[in-house]
């Protein structure tokens, strides 16, 4: 089953970083979050991926192209432009199949699946989608499994959000009780780790480069064709740069729920 990942976006909120690089190539640890991505879907067993580019895909086409050069020691013969690379017997190579999409520099979400469509083969009835910058220590396998149980032509891994802000408690008398920092809210939101049969392809507006995602998805579920996975384990988007930095700590620190793989 193949796994779509938009690529595509600026990533304005996050532009010390994006400024020269796309979105999902900004560094958690000595990885791009795309790579820590593909890993968490690679540990269940669906390793081959469509990377809807736009912004900068050169960029994103560079690493992979050279990846075993970023990532391991080598001897470089500049006479003959021979090379030996030592590689780590610790390190389990990754096993990815990528095909590189370039779908626009201003397509929204919902054109850019649409735009992968014929790099899908007939013989798949099913793909996955998911954007190119959070992690979750999601069970892929189980989000399959209910996905086919549930025969909807859709579905979305829902969570529930952290707030932003820091909570009040109030009596009745207008006195405050306690803070709450930044809870854990009762609300769903689409954590943004879909699966979907082919004939979701025909919920997209063919052609309009400004289709959103979104508006697939409410015309899906108008249809009564669009279901929830509901995941209460972690999750993680990266959205802004002390989004990054605190990503970036809790992988430095040895406690990154999402690192599901060996090694």
């Amino acid at each position: 089953m193949k796994v779509i990942i938009l690529c595509g976006g600026k990533g304005t909120r996050l532009k010390d970083e994006t400024e020269y690089k796309p979105k999902p190539m900004v560094y958690v640890g000595n990885q791009p979050i795309i790579w820590h991505i593909m890993k968490i879907y690679a540990s269940h067993g669906f390793n081959e991926f469509i990377l809807a580019l736009g912004y900068k895909a050169n960029y994103i086409k560079d690493y992979f192209l050279n990846q075993k050069h970023f990532t391991n020691d080598f001897t470089l013969d500049t006479r003959t432009f021979t090379t030996k690379y030592h590689y780590d017997s610790r390190e389990i190579p990754d096993k990815f199949k990528i095909t590189f999409v370039d779908t626009g520099l201003e397509t929204n979400p919902g054109e850019r699946i649409l735009r992968c469509k014929d790099y899908i083969s007939k013989k798949d009835k099913y793909f996955m989608a998911t954007y190119g910058d959070g992690v979750t220590d999601l069970d892929i396998r189980d989000l399959v499994k209910f996905h086919k149980k549930q025969k909807t032509i859709g579905t979305v891994t829902g969570i529930h959000p952290r707030s932003k802000y820091g909570l009040i408690n109030v009596d009745k008398n207008n006195k405050i009780e306690s803070f709450v920092e930044k809870p854990v809210l009762n609300d769903w939101v689409n954590s943004g780790f879909m699966i979907f049969d082919k004939r979701a392809f025909d919920y997209i507006n063919p052609g309009d480069p400004g289709e959103m995602e979104h508006e697939m998805l409410k015309r899906l579920a108008n249809k009564k064709e669009l279901s929830i996975f509901k995941h209460t384990g972690f999750w993680f988007a990266v959205d802004t740069n002390k989004e990054l930095e605190d990503i970036n700590k809790m992988w430095n620190g040895d406690k990154a729920p999402w690192k599901v793989w060996k090694g």
